[in-house]
């Protein structure tokens, strides 16, 4: 009977750590900061299309600075990491940049109680900060690179890298000089590297 009681208490033991150890995930705050959920890219139509998603938590000061309508800007930037050799970039028709970036523009508008995020000319209006933030950095099909000049070999052999960062020189200037003496203001992921799907 006693070994009996004492079996079952260890499995009630055990299966309540094992409760504890899948809460404790879900239960803990996310840190301050950018990052990385998701990062892919394909060839389409003559393109390499990029897609990415972000998880990000601002520290106190940013989501304060929200509030108080300052618009924060988020760089998106895509680097081509593979091929770079100088003699591959003599056998293209056309000169490109081996980086591009695209830029989310995070605002919020007192009057309406409302938040925006601005890709390029395009906006869309969220009704929570948590979900307007979730809106940055995140984009399908970004065409970042112009591939119609590569053989399908060269398409193969494409690598890249992708970094979402906050872009302190889009804030106003009271605000830039605030960023050089915080680290709540530097806010960027790391580099995540990205491999080429399909490639046809």
């Amino acid at each position: 009977m006693t070994a009996s009681t004492t079996r079952c208490w260890q499995n009630v033991l055990s299966l309540l750590l094992l409760l504890a150890a899948c809460l404790l995930p879900v239960t803990a705050q996310a840190a301050d900061g950018i990052t990385m959920l998701r990062a892919r890219a394909e060839v389409e139509e003559q393109a390499l299309a990029i897609s990415t998603r972000y998880q990000i938590v601002l520290p106190a000061a940013l989501q304060d600075a929200v509030q108080q309508g300052v618009p924060l800007t988020f760089r998106l930037t895509f680097e081509l990491t593979h091929p770079r050799s100088s003699a591959y970039w003599l056998r293209l028709k056309h000169f490109f940049e081996p980086t591009a970036s695209i830029s989310f523009k995070l605002m919020y508008y007192r009057l309406t109680n409302r938040y925006r995020v601005a890709i390029g000319g395009l906006a869309n209006n969220y009704s929570t900060l948590q979900e307007a933030i979730a809106a940055v950095g995140s984009i399908a099909g970004w065409r970042g690179l112009d591939v119609a000049e590569w053989d399908e070999s060269d398409r193969k052999l494409l690598r890249g890298r992708v970094q979402l960062e906050l872009d302190i020189g889009q804030l106003p200037r009271p605000f830039q000089l605030n960023a050089l003496g915080t680290s709540d203001w530097s806010l960027e992921s790391p580099w995540s590297q990205v491999a080429v799907e399909g490639g046809n």
